[in-house]
């Protein structure tokens, strides 16, 4: 370790030699028609830099030095537009940006928009996040699910091993992702079935152009989400030039690649291979995960005003246990933790057609998800008399989705349809204690069902644009059961209203009703007699109310503050244990695959404060705090803190630029404590009990009446970057808990292995067991070099 350091030191310390300049190059064109635009006016933000379009659109901004720019354009009888950040490195970038025709072309409006976008459908709870947060985020390791932690509303994991997306006091299986208008079910290796969370994402950021993230007023186009919406934008390929970038940090290798195919064609790739279980290994970690992804976008230009995109995302994970950890802690995770084997991808196609009257988007996708769980007793792989889980699970959804934008002068009118093929099937054998014995669950399930949705958005702006109003609609159901298909029953209407009250001030609210499905993991499930145990859930829902005030300074400063109100009702409930599914999925495995009934309710409601500000190639500061509280409670019950009732959460991040291609980041985060169930120590030390599950069970009856201490947590960033001609080498020193903060959980119950009443009956017998205090406190560094040309 003290030679990497030194190592990375000595290349820090190396003087920088004399920068390549490049090129920024690109068309401007018509949104409707796609025709170019000439002698439209284009900007660098945040310099007198600028140029003209030709007489064919096409502009060339020359011997710029690498880094980051926006570009500001504007042309007469045109909205200005304000493009996402673009990284130049060793080549030119080629780029398109499209004007939309002002029909208010004579009022008061700015010259240029906000540097901070919202939109006229989702006026709250939107974050837009540009590349270089992706890139620079300290502690993040460039992976969005934390990166999203940033924000208001959004809680993280003390522990450090998992990215679960919890949203405004949700689960994380409340929430929709999307990759360039294709769905995708999940972004996480080794994701828990049934939910969203997992230790690192699948999506690579090298592809990453811009992140939508919406934690309230969600498109309408979206679905089965409660929480959050995340739409991932990509880059695409210089149509020029072929470029390769390289990546060796701590835990992966990852390889990217981009540039035309043809003329008209152009591609980007990326592929990623894993080396986590040897630090793993290396440090004693109980769990020894490796994985591999693989991301690409071939876009393609049939014509000017027709253009057909190929997307692709997948996965393979393989988590296999360390037999070698020999601390207390580890030996407690392998009695219980199972080894994984999860494969995953979707592919996709969007066609989109363009001209002045209408825009229609045709999107096309498959959704694969294999997931295999094995656990034996004592990790006797051998003994088939051990085996206490063999999960066996296959999940397939083919989407199709159709929508026709009509811009009509001050309206817009987009609407649309959706077609889903559902195919779950799943092949398992489980012990587990239930009613004071052992009990095996063996079934075979095949399922397959559709789903289908109609959706309509219409938005208004004003002359002046000072007021501005969406209104919109969804209709779902699925053929699943008889509830579902009744189409009626899930009218979810939202309503987004915005009004400029003085200068860059804005009142936005939004009132919206959202449903989502439960996991296939439910809707599947047999029991012993072959029959679905659970055809009488419904459709989830919540009610969500937004409102806050935002202000934007016109350079680059933004305040909100934002309130919030969540009204859940048909969560499915454990018949079980009496927990809604809404407070589980934060482990591995997978979750719903239990007998439920949809009797739970929740809310959750609170206040969210942000500020940011930005100032390009300088300085890039974050910072939120949200206070809040997450409840649920049974049918007729009292309302009970959930699993994400932790009460405040603060962040503030920062990354400052300095001169000579350096630049240091730091993060301070904090949370309020999460409430927790004790053990139940009775229970917990019965041989039946204890051999099912190998880990302590909790006393339901005192359903988190206990509660963490709060967690704050410092990391830091430091990154050089070297441009050697036609090359760019980069380096980074990530530290994640510099100041040791420890995160204490509750003490565990563990059995030592003695039975103290050998001569009972099997059912009486008990294990004599032990406490183990659960406390990190590590220093966890990263260091990476990217490498690119």
């Amino acid at each position: 370790m003290k030679t990497i350091l030194f190592v990375f030191i000595s290349l820090f310390s190396i003087s920088v030699f004399s920068q390549q300049k490049h090129s920024l190059k690109g068309t401007v064109i018509d949104k409707g028609d796609r025709s170019p635009i000439p002698y439209a006016s284009i900007i660098v933000k945040g310099t007198t830099i600028g140029t003209q379009t030709d007489e064919e659109g096409r502009f060339s901004i020359e011997n710029l030095l690498p880094g980051p720019y926006t570009l500001l354009v504007s042309f007469v009888g045109y909205k200005a537009e304000q493009t996402p950040e673009y990284l130049l490195t060793v080549k030119d970038l080629q780029i398109t940006v499209e004007l939309e025709e002002n029909t208010n072309e004579l009022a008061d409006v700015n010259v240029y928009p906000m540097p901070f976008r919202r939109s006229i459908e989702s006026p709250v709870g939107l974050h837009v996040i540009s590349t270089q947060e992706i890139e620079k985020s300290p502690g993040a390791n460039r992976d969005i699910s934390r990166i999203v932690q940033s924000y208001p509303g959004v809680a993280f994991s003390p522990g450090g091993y998992r990215n679960d997306l919890i949203v405004r006091g949700g689960g994380p299986s409340e929430n929709s992702f999307f990759l360039d208008g294709i769905e995708i079910p999940n972004i996480n290796h080794f994701s828990t079935q049934g939910a969203s969370g997992g230790p690192v994402s699948i999506i690579s950021a090298d592809l990453i152009k811009e992140v939508n993230f919406y934690t309230a007023a969600f498109p309408s186009y979206s679905s089965d989400a409660l929480s959050s919406v995340v739409s991932f934008k990509l880059a695409e390929g210089n149509p020029e030039k072929q470029s390769f970038k390289g990546t060796l940090g701590a835990s992966e290798a990852s390889a990217t690649a981009n540039g035309p195919l043809s003329k008209k064609t152009t591609y980007t790739v990326s592929i990623r291979r894993s080396y986590l279980q040897l630090l793993f290994d290396l440090i004693g970690l109980p769990f020894l995960p490796t994985y591999n992804d693989a991301l690409f976008k071939i876009k393609t230009q049939l014509s000017p005003t027709n253009e057909l995109t190929f997307i692709g995302v997948g996965a393979i994970d393989d988590m296999k246990l360390n037999n070698k950890a020999t601390t207390e802690d580890a030996e407690y995770i392998l009695g219980y933790l199972p080894t994984i084997k999860q494969e995953t991808f979707t592919l996709g196609a969007v066609y989109k057609h363009y001209n002045k009257r209408n825009r229609q988007t045709l999107a096309l996708s498959h959704s694969y998800l294999n997931n295999r769980n094995t656990k034996y007793q004592n990790n006797l792989n051998n003994d088939p008399d051990m085996l206490r889980l063999k999960y066996k699970s296959l999940e397939q959804e083919s989407k199709l989705r159709f929508e026709n934008l009509t811009p009509l002068g001050k309206w817009k009118i987009n609407t649309g349809l959706n077609i889903d093929y559902v195919q779950y099937s799943n092949n398992s054998f489980q012990v587990f204690f239930y009613n004071d014995e052992e009990t095996a669950l063996q079934y075979d399930t095949q399922l397959s069902f559709f789903k289908w949705g109609l959706f309509s958005n219409i938005d208004y702006v004003s002359t002046n644009e000072r007021f501005k109003s969406s209104f919109g609609i969804r209709l779902d159901a699925a053929s699943y059961s008889h509830n579902t298909k009744q189409i009626f029953n899930q009218v979810s209407p939202r309503l987004s209203l915005s009004y400029r009250l003085i200068a860059n001030l804005n009142a936005n609210a939004n009132i919206g009703r959202y449903f989502q499905l439960p996991p296939l993991t439910a809707m599947g499930l047999k029991d012993n007699n072959g029959m679905f145990v659970n055809k009488g859930l419904d459709y989830m829902r919540v009610d969500q109310v937004s409102a806050g005030f935002n202000y934007q300074s016109i350079k680059n400063f933004e305040i909100s503050l934002e309130g919030f109100y969540k009204y859940y009702n048909n969560m499915p409930l454990s018949v079980k244990d009496g927990i809604p599914l809404m407070s589980k999925g934060d482990d591995y495995g997978a979750i719903g695959n239990e007998l439920l009934v949809s009797d739970a309710r929740g809310k959750s409601y609170g206040v969210e404060l942000l500020a940011r500000w930005v100032v390009a190639r300088k300085v890039n500061v974050l910072s939120s705090f949200t206070l809040f509280k997450s409840q649920f409670a049974k049918k007729e019950g009292k309302y009970l803190p959930s699993a994400w009732d932790n009460g405040y959460i603060f962040n503030l991040t920062g990354t400052y630029y300095f001169n000579s291609n350096w630049s240091l980041g730091a993060k301070i985060k904090s949370i309020g404590g999460a409430p927790f169930t004790p053990y139940d120590k009775d229970k917990s030390s019965l041989v039946l009990a204890w051999n099912a599950s190998g880990k302590p069970y909790l006393d339901y009856t005192q359903y988190n009446t206990l509660r963490n201490p709060s967690y704050t947590q410092l990391d830091l960033r430091v990154d050089k970057i070297f441009y050697l001609k036609k090359y760019m080498l980069g380096l980074y020193l990530d530290l994640q808990n510099v100041t040791r903060s420890s995160f204490r959980r509750q003490d565990v119950i563990v059995s030592t292995g003695n039975i103290i009443n050998p001569q009972a009956p099997i059912e009486e017998q008990r294990y004599e067991m032990k406490n183990l205090k659960r406390s990190s406190a590590s220093i966890i560094p990263t260091i990476g070099v990217t490498f690119e040309f």
